[in-house]
């Protein structure tokens, strides 16, 4: 069983939801939606699309914004943002770093995102400018 860890975020961000899954741990605060992969796993459609269909079901039609905060070291298939794309709910897509290689990959990703995409070092940038989308 993975800890569930608590981000320190500005007020007005509240955990609601966490979901957790075989991939890693999925955090809701309102409509910003933060996931933490676990060590070593490929991110892919088909080991996503589960967790992708249980967060559309809570977050129903409201607009949300992804935040991949990478604190673990993983692979992700950056063709498969094809899926992403054509959720009209999505608003943005925010990828907080922690590793220069991390940069580099997440440079790599925004070529595939048709969405709004942005790099960030740490989690509270990234909420912030998420929540600019909402």
């Amino acid at each position: 069983m993975e800890k569930i860890h608590i981000h320190n975020l500005p007020p007005g961000f509240r955990l609601k939801k966490t979901l957790e899954t075989e991939i890693g741990m999925v955090y809701f605060y309102e409509n910003i939606v933060v996931f933490e992969a676990k060590e070593g796993i490929i991110m892919s459609y088909k080991t996503g699309f589960s967790i992708l269909l249980k967060g559309l079901n809570y977050l129903g039609a409201k607009p949300w914004v992804y935040l991949s905060n990478r604190v673990h070291s993983y692979s992700i298939k950056p063709m498969d943002y094809k899926y992403l794309n054509k959720v009209p709910t999505l608003r943005a897509v925010g990828v907080v770093n922690y590793y220069e290689l991390g940069h580099s990959n997440a440079e790599l990703e925004a070529k595939f995102c048709k969405k709004p995409f942005q790099m960030f070092d740490n989690l509270t940038e990234a909420v912030v400018w998420g929540k600019g989308y909402l």
